[in-house]
């Protein structure tokens, strides 16, 4: 937000420099990031002085120019000057740019006067014309001055050149009430009260407005309060469309805003002067005389001021007359009410409307307006009609006209202030030190808050309503403190620390330890957005459209839904970083899923790994070799490992859809990971051409079995046998199809069935790939010989070939 120094003295009669008032609304909070300077013309007009020209003679060598002697006020000898101008006499008062003055051409681009030759003849700088010093357009001759002015004076005195500096303000969004320059002084008044400076906040008179004449009546109808709580309008007559004076122009363009017209300009004048945006509506084109504040009906077409058609939406609040919408209430205006230079009669608005009804109308469209910044934030109620005043007789004033109606006011409910009781004990409490009570009213006062109610505990407080954001205890004091000066706060030499309770497996705590392995397995953290396009769960049957959770008012179409998965998520960031050249990648996320189900809203924390690409970066000493299942497997069994879950986990068949192989991992019958390699059909989708090895880990189920507690059994006493078989087997058979066979084959010895490895490829045959698989087992009550291991292993091998045809490589 930009606010000029110029304008805020207005308001509030101070004489420190810029620097020091930048200081003073940064501690208040309104963090000054920057001072530019302003000039209304270009260069200020340095070097610019007026002269009297002596004498004129043609030049001897160029029919086209003449030479002038022309005094320059500075009590030396009259200058030389050759000047092509015709209009150019003697006697005349003129500006000169002096040797070294800067000039400026249309495009901003500086030229320096300097001495020189014209056709053999000495020049010592420039007789000039309007266009040159950037006042006008005309360039048929100089530019003649009142012949009463003094030679020597300064341009910038003669042409009233305005300088200013423009504070460049990090607003927050919560300080809808410093969203003006009245606000601004507001605050700055505030802060210069503990300084002992009691300075008055001027505020612009409108004891002058008066209704002329009562000619022009336009009915207004507000269908609903609840979006608009309070509408002003009057009308204006007989005004003339025109540019704007000087003054006013240059205020719009030291805060970066480009002059309309005369009634544009004013309207633009009081939003950024008291916060209050307005409209004005050419009267003429408003049907049937009446306007009319409603919702109109979905599908509607609309054409705004910049000549976008626009599809309208149920909840929109438009400003109507007989004939359909002419403006977005709040937002922006429409191309065929709007003020032009035919525009003889205004209907001038102004109002409150709801900031909730303003923010998603201007989302919807998205339209950022500095009406609907305002508004969305939340305005001040009560200086509806004021502001309504002082625009009317500023248009009044610069273009002329008589105020023709009564001032329509529909206000059903009064908004009302806020009430908060002040604990002068917990304004100690939080702000570390007691402050005298006499500095805690003071500051209140001139915050605009009355006290209303005084006793030993503490203050009852009325808030005014534009403090939307002062609405609690804690607001109040955090005002007190903003006021008061986070720097003037002293901090005691003195070191508290306390000391807490807290259990070594706290989620924080295993994530950490978690998120430290993975990094120095060569892994990087990631974090994607929460939010995605609904339409990711058609990549996968386990979600369901019913199951999302969708944004009331979502940034756009993209950003709808609450995911349900992390792995389209982490897709994205694989293709981003893919199509930069950079396809070797190992990322890990902590994060959550959100689903819409039955029985409520639900939200699970999950712990996601992703590996593509080569397991190292290319170098002479070793062959790349690109990343595998098995390696994969390592990275998840490290994790197990590390939280002490181990021993506990068994290998299931996975049943997610999302991959092509995989493994699920379960403590009894409850699965904590799955992982593999992802489909190809959803690598395709993201346009992901390599392998993509995933893995989900449910981290709220590994939170709930990692304890404190350390369990052990004694070492079996009887050995456990390892027997691994690489099957041959169709593309279509899955590991679930292998360790069913093979749990129904041995239910008493065999304790563990694993795939360790996959391989699809060349030497083998057309749709054949290779599962290696490992079988562990064991018996409780004796040692195995050889001869039973084989008996178990030969009934494994004849059901895998009977049943999925399989044959061993």
């Amino acid at each position: 937000m930009r606010i000029s120094y110029n304008w805020l003295k207005q308001f509030i009669k101070i004489d420190w420099n810029s620097e020091d008032t930048s200081s003073l609304l940064t501690d208040l909070g309104l963090e000054v990031e920057g001072v530019d300077k302003f000039e209304s013309l270009k260069g200020g007009l340095e070097g610019i002085v007026v002269g009297h020209v002596l004498t004129c003679e043609k030049h001897p060598d160029a029919d086209k120019l003449k030479i002038t002697t022309v005094d320059l006020g500075d009590g030396k000898e009259p200058v030389q000057i050759v000047c092509g101008a015709p209009n150019v006499a003697a006697g005349q008062k003129v500006p000169v740019a002096t040797i070294g003055t800067k000039l400026y051409d249309k495009e901003g681009n500086a030229f320096e006067i300097k001495k020189g030759k014209i056709r053999g003849q000495e020049s010592f700088g420039m007789i000039c014309a309007e266009d040159e010093l950037g006042l006008g357009e005309g360039h048929d001759g100089i530019m003649i001055l009142n012949e009463d002015l003094k030679p020597g004076t300064l341009g910038k005195d003669v042409f009233d050149v305005e300088t200013d500096e423009v504070f460049e303000i990090g607003l927050t969004p919560n300080r809808a009430d410093a969203m003006s320059h009245f606000g601004v002084a507001r605050d700055l008044k505030a802060g210069l009260v503990l300084k002992d400076k009691i300075i008055e906040l001027i505020t612009p008179s409108v004891s002058n407005f008066k209704v002329d004449k009562r000619t022009l009546k336009v009915d207004v109808s507000v269908e609903d309060d609840k979006l608009a709580p309070r509408y002003c309008g009057v009308t204006i007559s007989d005004i003339t469309v025109k540019p704007s004076p000087s003054w006013l122009q240059n205020r719009l363009k030291a805060i970066g805003l480009t002059p309309k017209n005369n009634i544009v300009d004013v309207t633009n004048y009081v939003l950024h002067e008291l916060g209050q945006p307005l409209h004005a509506f050419d009267a003429n084109k408003i049907k049937g005389n009446k306007v009319i504040i409603k919702t109109v009906e979905a599908g509607t077409k609309f054409t705004t001021l910049d000549d976008v058609e626009r599809t309208l939406d149920a909840e929109d609040l438009m400003i109507c007359h007989a004939d359909g919408p002419m403006c977005i209430a709040g937002v922006f205006g429409g191309k065929d009410s709007g003020v032009n230079e035919n525009t003889t009669a205004i209907f001038l608005e102004s109002a409150y409307f709801n900031p909730v009804s303003v923010r998603k109308t201007a989302k919807r469209h998205a339209l950022n307006t500095d009406a609907s910044f305002r508004f969305e934030r939340g305005i001040d109620p009560t200086i509806t009609s004021y502001a309504l005043k002082r625009a009317a007789l500023l248009i009044q004033e610069v273009a002329g006209g008589e105020i023709t109606s009564d001032i329509v006011d529909i206000y059903p409910k009064k908004i009302e202030d806020f009430q908060v009781f002040l604990n002068f004990e917990k304004v100690t409490k939080v702000i570390g030190e007691e402050l005298p009570k006499e500095i805690i009213k003071k500051i209140l006062v001139s915050l605009d808050i009355k006290v209303t109610n005084v006793t030993e505990a503490g203050l009852g407080l009325v808030i005014p309503s534009y403090r939307v954001d002062v609405q609690r205890e804690i607001d109040v004091i955090e005002e007190i403190l903003r006021v008061y000066g986070y720097n003037n706060i002293k901090f005691t030499e003195k070191l508290n620390a306390t000391i807490a309770n807290s259990s070594r497996t706290e989620e924080y705590k295993v994530q950490n330890i978690v998120a430290n392995q993975l990094c120095s397995l060569g892994f990087n953290e990631m974090m994607a957005n929460s939010l995605t396009t609904p339409n990711y769960i058609k990549l996968s049957e386990n979600l369901k459209e019913e199951f999302n959770v969708i944004m009331l008012n979502p940034l756009s179409n993209d950003l709808s839904a609450m995911r349900q998965s992390m792995l389209f998520s982490g897709l994205e960031a694989i293709s981003f970083n893919i199509n930069r050249k950079r396809g070797d990648l190992k990322l890990f996320e902590f994060g959550k899923t959100y689903h819409n189900l039955p029985s409520g809203y639900e939200e699970n924390k999950h712990l996601t790994l992703f590996v593509t690409g080569n397991r190292t970066e290319e170098n002479w000493v070793q062959t790349q070799q690109k990343s595998d299942f098995f390696l994969f497997k390592g990275y998840i069994n490290s994790i197990l490992s590390r939280v002490g879950l181990d021993s506990k986990i068994s290998s299931l068949p996975v049943e997610n859809d999302i991959f092509s192989e995989g493994i699920s991992l379960a403590i009894g019958k409850e699965v904590i990971v799955e992982f593999g390699t992802v489909k190809k059909s959803i690598l395709k989708h993201f346009d992901i051409k390599q392998e993509v090895l995933y893995a989900d880990i449910n981290w709220g189920k590994i939170q709930k079995y990692v304890s404190n507690k350390i369990k052990f059994t004694d070492i079996p006493k009887y050995p456990e046998v390892r027997r691994d078989l690489a099957l041959l087997l169709n593309n279509a058979t899955t590991f679930e199809e292998v360790y069913k066979i093979a749990k129904q084959t041995e239910k008493k010895l065999l304790k563990d069935i694993n795939l360790f490895d996959v391989y699809q490829g060349k030497n083998l045959p057309e749709g054949k790939k290779s599962y290696a698989v490992s079988f562990i087992i064991q018996d409780e009550n004796k040692t195995l010989n050889d001869k039973e291991i084989e008996k178990i292993m030969s009934k494994l091998q004849t059901n895998f070939e009977n049943q999925l045809g399989a044959s061993l490589r």
